[in-house]
């Protein structure tokens, strides 16, 4: 029997509660628990005075000198000092609240002390001691510090896990081709599990770390590597006929000419739509690029080769925003542009599905109501998702099946560094926007505190007495809405109080659907000067003549939601404004705002936000795009990423990957992910 057909519960010590505990973590098999890995170090090696820094916490061995002295406070809290001899030093041991201890502390006994130094006053602050002639339980080594919670505690946790290696550890198996392992020197799978979990040295523990994380993202580039090969191969998609002619003639139906950057993605994106493989491509571009034309042009060619194109996003007010943009855009060559989301009623819903079945409807615009059950397409030929890094593989997956191998686009206006996209996203080819459409304007931005408010809303008169609009963010304060729409409301009434004679818009995601609508037509007819929101507008709100960006508290927010709503500023022949209303505390809050009022540039935000937060905050571990990795850091570990990512595509390039025996348990993993199943590896 493998590991991970071995539940935890067999393993001696492991209750039921304890088994719903570990279940929670997301381990139930013994192979999880092998691969729960510590996130630190606790260090125990004993150290000498002279080498520790003040402040560090550290372990020391030394002899008690004197008797302990122990001092109450109050009726619960305790302090109990005693002099400690180390190395001819006598320092000061303090203990808070272990009066216990105070008997134990016998003058010339050995003890063994970890806590906080204090250099300047020679004193440690004892977390943990523990005396030798009662037997070493910890001094001396590297203790493995696991997440844990409940009743599941630190020292259970190592326990539970030495004895799964003792009567396990035997059995687990290589992953990694031999001809990998030689390349880079790597210890075998169960030496790097056990190592990881009980490092001799902190050495020992690093090797154990660089062959795990390698295995990690090796495996995460298999998938991707895999699947983009087979795609490759395969031959059953949809070839869009459409010739080059009509593609210039709508071209020229649009409201502007396209800038370089949008005719060099067209045209890569319509040499994949004309190939019989299918396509699988990202598309990025900074706020205001314009994605959304691009993603019409390609609609209008799917729609001209005799089939039907989808259009997913995760939130219903974008699902809205393009739905009333593609309208106009296709609208006018004569194509029907349907909306789909959770909200229609039943008779609309009925309607939509039916003029999807019978090809009555070209393209059809929606949020995640797309996938389920009961939509059929009579002939799907292209999908495109926006905000792709909400979806994941198996999401934009499902969309495909609709069709019969349907092309897939994928945008975000989350742009991240090119080399790192076409990593984390390694089963799509990459298309980049970088330019403004022509007449757009950089924006303008100014971090000021609280106390220039009035100077703010005097800049908001003169933008509105110049006949432009202004948008009011408050910051999402918690993940409630009730909170949300109170701070949207009590902004509301201030705004309000200060412009009278203006019209003030409120909009919030409590708002019903039809009541966002008029507050959103309000505000694009320029019948409300003001719009006080929450961060429902950082995507999809489209007003050309709104010029000033307000956003209160703003170092609530990342660098990248900040960028995505200065982002819905600029997007007329007007000069725009962003102003950042924030008094951050912390050396982080201040360097957001000194990088925003640095740079508009949408790659150069991602980047800096990338370094001051870390991938794990940056892609959003709830997100499905990219993986939570149990050890891998996606920033500090890129090299290795690279290397992974090189070696998996060199691999699933080879015939013999797909039938040699070396790679065997390597298929096997492929065929447990759901894109791997049936026909793919069979």
């Amino acid at each position: 029997m493998k590991l991970d057909e071995i539940a935890v519960r067999q393993m001696k010590g492991v209750s039921a509660q304890k088994e719903q505990e570990l279940h929670a973590f997301g381990v139930h098999t013994i192979a999880d628990l092998l691969d729960y890995f510590p996130f630190r170090y606790e260090d125990y090696r004993i150290r000498n005075l002279g080498e520790l820094k003040d402040g560090e916490k550290a372990t020391v061995e030394g002899k008690i000198m004197g008797n302990p002295i122990l001092q109450r406070f109050g009726r619960a809290k305790t302090r109990l000092t005693c002099k400690i001899a180390i190395e001819n030093v006598l320092i000061t041991a303090v203990w808070f609240n272990r009066h216990f201890l105070q008997e134990q502390l016998v003058p010339g006994r050995d003890i063994v002390l970890t806590g906080k130094w204090e250099q300047h006053r020679l004193q440690m602050t004892v977390s943990e001691s523990e005396f030798p002639d009662k037997g070493k339980a910890r001094s001396g080594t590297l203790q493995s510090v696991y997440s844990v919670g409940g009743s599941v505690t630190q020292p259970w946790m190592r326990k539970t896990i030495a004895q799964a290696l003792l009567q396990y550890g035997p059995m687990v198996e290589e992953i990694l081709p031999v001809e990998l392992m030689d390349k880079y020197g790597f210890m075998l799978r169960r030496e790097a599990v056990m190592h990881i979990h009980q490092p001799d040295d902190i050495m020992q523990g690093q090797a154990a770390r660089r062959r795990l994380v390698y295995e990690e993202l090796f495996l995460f580039q298999l998938k991707l590597q895999a699947y983009r090969s087979l795609n490759r191969k395969r031959l059953d998609g949809i070839a869009h006929v459409v010739d080059a002619e009509s593609i210039r003639v709508f071209s020229r139906t649009l409201p502007f000419e396209l800038t370089d950057s949008q005719k060099k993605v067209v045209n890569e994106i319509l040499i994949d739509m004309r190939y019989p493989s299918c396509m699988n491509r990202l598309l990025q571009g900074d706020v205001g690029s314009g994605k959304t034309v691009v993603a019409a042009i390609a609609l209008f060619a799917a729609v001209k080769a005799g089939h039907q194109g989808a259009l997913m996003v995760p939130t219903e007010i974008l699902a809205e925003q393009h739905h009333r943009s593609l309208q106009k855009l296709l609208g006018g060559v004569g194509l029907e542009v349907a909306l789909l989301t959770g909200s229609l009623t039943e008779k609309k819903r009925r309607e939509v599905l039916a003029g999807l079945q019978m090809g009555l409807i070209d393209v059809i615009v929606g949020t995640q109501a797309i996938i389920q059950d009961g939509v059929h397409f009579r002939s799907l030929g292209l999908v495109v998702t926006d905000e792709q890094h909400r979806f994941g593989v198996n999401q934009r997956s499902v969309l495909r099946r609709k069709g019969l191998n349907p092309d897939v686009l994928t945008m975000t206006a989350t742009p991240i560094p090119r080399t790192l996209a076409i990593t984390a996203f390694g089963d799509l080819d990459v298309s980049t926007l970088k330019e403004r459409p022509n007449g757009r304007k950089p924006i303008q931005t100014n971090w000021v505190k609280h106390n220039m408010l009035d100077r703010v809303l005097g800049f908001i008169r003169r933008e509105v007495e110049a006949g432009r609009q202004c948008y009011f963010i408050c910051p999402l304060i918690e993940e409630s809405d009730k909170l949300d729409v109170q701070n949207a409301i009590d902004l509301h009434i201030q705004i309000q109080q200060a412009f009278p004679d203006l019209r003030v818009g409120l909009l919030h995601g409590r708002l019903s659907t039809a009541d966002k609508d008029d507050v959103m037509r309000a505000f694009s007819d320029n019948e409300a000067q003001v719009l006080v929101a929450t961060t429902v507008v950082e995507v999809g709100v489209d007003v050309p003549n709104a010029t000033l960006m307000v956003i209160m508290d703003a170092e609530r927010f990342g660098l990248s939601q900040l960028h995505q709503l200065r982002g819905r500023v600029g997007r007329g022949e007007h000069q725009s404004y962003c102003v950042l209303i924030a008094d951050p505390k912390s050396e982080t809050g201040r360097e957001r705002m000194k990088i925003m009022t640095e740079t508009d540039d949408g790659f150069e935000v991602s980047r800096r936000d990338l370094e001051l937060r870390g991938p794990g905050d940056f892609f959003g571990t709830k997100q499905s795009g990219v993986p939570d990795f149990k050890l891998a850091d996606m920033a500090a570990d890129f090299g290795t990423l690279e290397d992974a990512r090189d070696d998996a595509a060199d691999l699933t390039g080879r015939a013999d990957f797909w039938t040699g025996a070396p790679y065997a348990r390597l298929r096997d993993v492929l065929r447990k992910e759901q894109l791997f199943q049936g026909e793919l590896l069979d």
